[in-house]
């Protein structure tokens, strides 16, 4: 079990990427009145970016606190000339650096979280970075991500947490929680989130956890989107134990994937998945990147996590965990909706049809390939 508490006063929504997004990114920060922080994996210098960094300024022209805290590797492509644009408007800019970097590779933790608070009263959680490829521009449509929008206890958890991450030096952190304003509880919210996080080095395996509950305490359905989705014996052993308790598994994944072998290695994995009865439906139409799961219509988790041994062992990652009935009621239903309406469903006999022995042996190679570059990775931090 999680020892992380439940928060109570909160509202929430579900905001698709793409459009959505970022109209409820722009509009939070134009309505900040003393703090922004954002923290993320990719910010680019293309359209999206340029126009979050505009509103961006744009607060912290007229007296707004700004923090923006970017991954120092999956960041490291943008100009220095943007970067001083953001300084010299009075943002306060660092990166999360890895331990070791390099053009191809990079050693260490990953801040992976994308979230957004405002006020320390208002946030946006999810999978969604800040890049053309995750918005819907003209004949390019976003790749398909997911956010929550939470207001109330949730946010100012959410924000003391990006104080934390934000400061190299422990004094900073009483500075910065001590200048905001941090409202009162709106009592007339009623809706049960708690914040969970991943992170190995700092001992907070939350997120992997929620999944674990998720599979021992399921009643009759789970359906969880997932992208890069490689789950490790425990997670697999669990899934295996809900099937045989009778619980209804369906996964959303990716048709196609921007990481190739990935999904190679991922379709790999389909004939255990079929053994144990879970369904899977391809997203076909555009990249898949969402990160999201709903158990008995009553439970949420979404966020940054991936199911893989990356963001269970290497990355930060932040999920919203969610007891509502309406919330998940709602989520399950849309998830049902893109089940039914922009998937494709893979069976043992399509499987069987579409991929010959040649595809398959490259995605049994896959498959071990990238088993190797994640205990590769991962090594150093299990040891810690």
């Amino acid at each position: 079990m999680i020892s992380v508490p439940y928060t109570v006063h909160n509202q929430v929504k579900l905001v698709r990427g793409g459009r959505e997004y970022f109209s409820e990114m722009r509009k939070m920060i134009r309505e900040a009145s003393h703090s922004v922080h954002l923290q993320t994996y990719i910010f680019e210098e293309d359209v999206t970016g340029e126009s979050i960094a505009a509103e961006l300024i744009s607060a912290s022209l007229r007296g707004v606190e700004v923090y923006l805290l970017l991954d120092g590797y999956a960041s490291r492509s943008l100009a220095d000339r943007f970067i001083q644009r953001l300084v010299s408007a009075g943002i306060h800019f660092r990166f999360f650096e890895p331990v070791w970097k390099s053009k191809s590779f990079y050693f260490g933790r990953r801040l992976h979280h994308k979230v957004l608070v405002t006020d320390a009263h208002t946030a946006l959680v999810g999978g969604v970075n800040i890049s053309d490829r995750y918005n819907d521009l003209p004949d390019d449509p976003a790749w398909l991500d997911w956010a929550i929008h939470v207001k109330g206890d949730a946010a100012v958890v959410l924000f003391r947490i990006c104080v934390s991450i934000w400061i190299k030096f422990p004094g900073e952190v009483k500075k910065i929680i001590k200048r905001e304003k941090i409202s009162a509880p709106d009592v007339s919210l009623h809706c049960l989130v708690r914040v969970s996080r991943n992170d190995w080095v700092t001992r907070k395996n939350e997120i992997s956890r929620t999944y674990l509950e998720m599979f021992r305490g399921a009643q009759k359905e789970i359906i969880m989107m997932s992208s890069y989705f490689l789950p490790g014996r425990v997670f697999r052993r669990n899934m295996s134990r809900a099937f045989r308790r009778g619980v209804k598994i369906k996964l959303i994944l990716a048709g196609k994937s921007d990481i190739k072998i990935a999904k190679q290695a991922e379709r790999y994995m389909y004939r255990w998945l079929f053994k144990n009865g879970i369904e899977i439906y391809e997203y076909p139409h555009n990249i898949l990147h969402g990160k999201i799961a709903v158990c008995d219509s009553a439970w949420v988790t979404g966020g940054s996590y991936n199911v893989n041994n990356i963001s269970a062992y290497a990355s930060i990652e932040l999920n919203l965990d969610i007891r509502d009935n309406s919330f998940s009621g709602h989520v399950q239903q849309t998830l049902k909706a893109i089940i039914r309406d922009e998937c494709i469903q893979c069976t043992s006999l399509t499987y069987e049809t579409n991929f010959n022995f040649f595809q398959r042996v490259i995605q049994h190679a896959s498959y071990e390939i990238v088993r190797l570059i994640f205990f590769l990775f991962t090594f150093y931090f299990r040891q810690r």
